[in-house]
């Protein structure tokens, strides 16, 4: 069994550690933020702690399908923690009358979430990994560099554990990079003589303007429609979360300065109103200001070019890998299946073969998480390029069928029941767009029922008005 050092505690890294040392392994998790969760997790981390190394700390997230799936798989005694501190199990598809979804159907469980605001849910994780056996959590701990070894693996430089910004060395058998999509890992390798991960990097070109809410009798109001709904030239999500609260989101372009009044309470609320299909959701208590993120970066890094590894005995994981805008709320999701592969790495190939556990490593994460990656960034570029042809007053024009057909899927899941399961297989992560549009005369029933009426909803031009901005013409 390997020594693993991970550097970075969030979500991912703790489960990936507890999974990891469910095997057999000893972790080291190395979070650089002092302050631990709350003695009483859940609602109380809302208000209690602080994890300044993570930015959209208090931001609105989501939970899908798929990380209720992998939990319940890998770590069972964690789902009944988050729901004991109130975290939301909920099934979209039963919210949904019968005459759309035709009645239940035997494997509609699948779409089950457990869900909630990100400290109450990391909280709970976090807490667990502190008392898992074999995982020792130090918190507090940063780390400024990589150890190395004279030794090499075909003249590819070996990572043998991290320095600290103490300058404490911690030696490991494999370094595990969960420090998220601004990680200084690249820096750090080439400190050291590794070339450094290959990146490829655009700005996603998003912004979001986000709320939360609370109900008073803890409830969570009724989506008519999807969680994620598009409107022209912006978005709308409605993310249900724990103890009767939910985050609301407004998704513009970052471009469109015309829409920077929505940082204003007043603006944003007025602007939500405005959408029939959501407007309800405001109709509750604000628990925060309206909060801005913005600038948000696509990055995908690659630590195997050419078939060889850019180092040996370190991995990255999640965001630190890959990361991409968050209207689908898939980081955490993919990152949780991100940290399996990893587990399922070591078990083909032990840490004593550090350049076999590198291409096994990669062979994997291509493979199995990769396609998700993907998916996730051509479906926001699309989105954005249809946003700002909106904004220019002309229509999204595109021959790329992924897009098309995923355009239909979408407009026609009301219509049919059969596309309404592949929807949400697409939305919760349990299957691809691809496999899904590739069963059996789904792709054809998808395009004849396509429609594409827009959601009740303001125009560009009444959109503006809204918000105030003045319109000419």
């Amino acid at each position: 069994m390997a020594r693993i050092v991970m550097v970075g505690g969030g979500i991912v890294g703790s489960i990936t550690a507890m999974v990891l040392a469910g095997d057999g392994h000893s972790v080291t998790v190395l979070e650089r933020d002092p302050q631990p969760p709350p003695p009483k997790p859940g609602a109380p981390a809302w208000t209690d702690w602080e994890r300044r190394g993570v930015n959209q700390f208090r931001q609105i997230h989501y939970f899908h399908a798929r990380f209720r799936q992998i939990v319940e798989a890998e770590l069972p005694a964690l789902i009944p923690a988050l729901l004991d501190v109130g975290a939301l199990r909920w099934n979209v598809i039963e919210s949904i009358p019968e005459s759309f979804t035709g009645g239940h159907r035997s494997g509609d469980e699948r779409f089950s979430i457990v869900t909630g605001r990100r400290p109450v849910m990391e909280s709970v994780v976090a807490t667990m990994s502190q008392a898992s056996d074999g995982v020792t959590v130090r918190r507090g701990v940063g780390v400024k560099g990589l150890l190395t070894s004279d030794r090499t693996y075909d003249g590819v430089v070996h990572v043998t554990g991290v320095v600290t910004d103490t300058g404490e060395e911690v030696e490991a058998d494999l370094v595990v990079d969960s420090g998220g999509r601004r990680t200084s890992a690249p820096t750090w390798l080439r400190a050291i003589g590794s070339p450094g991960p290959r990146e490829d990097i655009a700005d996603s070109g998003f912004v979001y303007y986000g709320r939360h809410y609370r109900s008073v009798d803890g409830s969570v109001p009724p989506p008519f429609g999807g969680l994620l709904q598009p409107y022209g030239s912006v978005s709308t999500l409605t993310l249900p979360a724990d103890n009767g609260t939910w985050g609301l989101g407004i998704i513009a372009s970052g471009k469109d300065s015309a829409l920077r009044a929505l940082s204003d309470n007043d603006t944003w609320e007025r602007l939500w109103r405005s959408f029939p299909l959501v407007a309800h959701w405001i109709d509750a208590e604000p628990i925060t200001d309206v909060a801005v993120m913005a600038k948000i970066e696509d990055r995908e890094r690659t630590y195997v070019v050419d078939g060889v590894p850019v180092a040996t005995g370190i991995a990255p994981l999640a965001d630190a890998w890959a990361c991409t805008n968050p209207s689908l709320g898939r980081g955490i999701t993919i990152g949780t299946m991100h940290g399996v592969v990893l587990r399922d790495s070591l078990r083909d190939v032990s840490a004593g073969d550090p350049r076999e556990l590198v291409l096994r490593w990669h062979e994997l994460t291509e493979a199995k998480i990769r396609p998700y990656v993907t998916d996730t960034l051509s479906f926001d570029r699309h989105r954005l390029a249809e946003v700002e042809a909106t904004i220019d007053g002309r229509p999204y024009e595109t021959d790329d069928p992924s897009w098309l057909l995923g355009r239909a899927l979408a407009t026609a899941a009301h219509k049919d029941a059969d596309l309404l399961r592949g929807m949400l297989d697409v939305i919760s992560l349990l299957e691809r767009g691809a496999d899904v549009l590739g069963r059996p005369g789904l792709a054809a029933r998808a395009i004849e029922l396509a429609d594409d009426t827009p959601a009740p909803g303001p125009d560009r031009h009444e959109l503006l008005a809204t918000v105030g901005d003045r319109v000419n013409g």
